[in-house]
């Protein structure tokens, strides 16, 4: 039986994205996703637009790591939609706006998520969740509808003799089949609406994903 080291205890803190963070970030896109195209992947620039764009939505996990320093582990980059937009058909670059997010809708209610990223050296300690639960604090603190994203689903390729994209999507919302990102996320409180074709560029799941959306509980429409 192969056995793997436990992963070690850290103390995972996650803030407001700072421009220091930004060139980090950029550097760990391509590692955490390998098989995007450079148009799907944000640069050092991109990151600085979207501080400018829409500081709130955008966040990043340190980690308390070795020598007990605060690391960059991760982050996440939001923007802000309606319903409507979202529920168009699109491709990930296009509703990026090719990285830039210059889609952002100042008084649109939902936070639309671009990505959750965690750089492979931190998976399994807690980054994720705690990215997923700081948006969703955003979400509350704004007195927003919810958050709307494209969920990858990696996992497919180990089942790709079995499933079409879309039967995979609703076997893993299922509870049927496990996936390390859509799994993950549903564990976080999040629901498949509907399945994208030809979103993204990943050969592990055709190029599909699963349109996830999380309702805020706490909102309260404006004049109630």
């Amino acid at each position: 039986m192969i056995t793997h080291p436990a992963k070690p205890r850290v103390e995972v803190r996650v803030v407001q994205t700072d421009a220091r963070f930004a060139r980090r970030l950029a550097k760990m896109q391509a590692v955490i996703f390998p098989t995007l195209t450079d148009e799907e992947l944000f640069s050092e620039e991109q990151y600085l637009h979207h501080i400018a764009l829409f500081p709130d939505g955008q966040l990043t996990a340190l980690v308390k790591y070795k020598d007990d320093k605060w690391v960059v582990a991760g982050s996440t980059v939001n923007f802000l939609t309606t319903w409507e937009a979202a529920m168009e058909d699109h491709t990930f670059p296009d509703v990026i706006a090719h990285g830039w997010l210059d889609h952002h809708t100042p008084k649109g209610e939902w936070i639309y998520g671009a990505d959750v990223s965690v750089h492979p050296e931190f998976h399994g300690m807690g980054v994720g969740s705690a990215l997923y639960k700081a948006r969703q604090q955003v979400v509350q603190r704004l007195n927003l509808r919810g958050e709307i994203a494209g969920g990858m689903i990696p996992g497919y390729q180990n089942y790709a003799d079995l499933y079409r994209p879309d039967e995979y999507i609703w076997a893993v919302e299922r509870g049927e089949v496990f996936d390390p990102t859509l799994s993950v996320q549903i564990k976080n409180g999040f629901t498949v609406n509907r399945v994208l074709y030809d979103y993204i560029t990943d050969p592990r799941c055709d190029n599909c994903a699963a349109q996830i959306v999380r309702r805020n509980p706490f909102y309260m429409p404006v004049g109630a």
